[in-house]
C-alpha cells in the first residue's frame, strides 16, 4: 500500500511540475502591449497569428488614453506599447523622467481638423471655437496645422507652442484645449475640432473625406513600438517588430485605412 501511495504520489507530483513549468513556459512566450483601439490594436491583431506561429503569444492590452500606457511601461506592467508618436515619447521622458526608447516606426496619422457647422475652412468666422489636443506636443502640432493653412501665425521659438506662441490670430479664434479622446465628443459644440486621427476613426470620421485641413504625407509624428530601455533586443520584441513592418502588414495598413493611416517604412 505505501508503495503504491509513493508511486501516486510521485506521479501527481511529475504532473504538478509539468503544469508549472508548461505555464511558465507560456508566461515567457507571452509578449503584453499596450495600444490604442485605432488603428494599433487593429494592427495588432493583424500580426498576432504570424507571431503565434513563431511561438509568441500576444496579449494586446486596449488604452483609452495617453498617459498609462507609458506608465505601464516604464513601470514593467507592459513589455511594450505602441500608440504614440516619437514626439509623444520623448516629451514623456523629459517630462517625466521616463526611459523609453523607439524600437521601430510604423505608421503615420495625420493630424486634422473637422466640424459639424462648416464644409470649407473659408466659412470658419470671428471669434469661432476652435478644440485642441491639450498634451504639448500635440498642442504643437495643432497649432502648427492651423499655422500652415494661415489661420493663425506662431513666433519664431523653436521647441514646444502653446496659444501664448502665437503672434497673429486675424480671426481672433478660441482655443479650447482638451483630453484628446474628449475631442470627438465635442466636434458638436465647436466651430472647429482639432482631433487625432486614432480618435477620429474611432468616431467614425474618415480623416481623408471629412477633414477641412490635413497634414500631409511629411509628417515627421511617425507612430512608434517602444519599449522600456534595456529591453529593445528581447527576441520577442524583435519580432514584433519585424512583423509590424512587414510587407504584408503594410499592404493591410494600406488596404484596410485607405490613406487615413500611412506606412511609415
Amino acid at each position: 500500500m505505501k508503495r503504491l501511495f509513493s508511486v501516486f504520489l510521485a506521479a501527481v507530483l511529475s504532473l504538478v511540475g509539468l503544469t508549472a513549468c508548461s505555464q511558465q513556459q507560456e508566461s515567457s512566450n507571452t509578449l503584453t502591449v499596450g495600444a490604442s483601439a485605432v488603428p494599433h490594436a487593429e494592427i495588432l491583431e493583424h500580426v498576432k497569428p504570424i507571431l503565434a506561429k513563431e511561438g509568441v503569444n500576444l496579449n494586446i492590452k486596449v488604452f483609452q488614453d495617453y498617459v498609462l500606457p507609458n506608465k505601464a511601461v516604464e513601470e514593467g506592467d507592459l513589455d511594450a506599447n505602441y500608440f504614440q508618436h516619437i514626439v509623444w515619447m520623448d516629451t514623456t521622458n523629459q517630462e517625466k523622467g521616463y526611459h523609453l526608447v523607439k524600437v521601430v516606426g510604423v505608421h503615420i496619422e495625420p493630424m486634422g481638423a473637422y466640424s459639424h457647422k462648416i464644409k470649407n475652412i473659408k466659412e470658419l468666422k470671428d471669434g469661432a471655437t476652435v478644440a485642441i489636443p491639450n498634451g504639448t506636443s500635440e498642442v504643437t502640432r495643432a497649432l502648427l496645422l492651423l499655422e500652415k493653412n494661415g489661420l493663425i501665425k506662431l513666433d519664431n521659438d523653436k521647441g514646444v507652442k502653446t496659444v501664448n506662441n502665437i503672434v497673429s490670430n486675424p480671426k481672433k479664434l478660441q482655443f479650447k484645449p482638451l483630453e484628446p479622446a474628449m475631442l470627438p465628443r465635442v466636434i458638436d459644440d465647436v466651430d472647429l475640432d482639432v482631433i487625432n486621427t486614432n480618435y477620429a476613426l474611432q468616431a467614425h470620421l474618415n480623416p481623408t473625406k471629412d477633414a477641412l485641413i490635413i497634414e500631409g504625407k511629411d509628417s515627421p509624428y511617425v507612430n512608434v513600438l517602444a519599449v522600456k530601455k534595456g529591453k529593445e533586443n528581447d527576441p520577442r520584441i524583435q519580432k514584433l517588430a519585424k512583423a509590424l513592418t512587414s510587407p504584408d502588414t503594410k499592404k493591410f495598413i494600406e488596404q484596410k485605412y485607405k490613406g487615413a493611416i500611412i506606412p511609415a517604412f
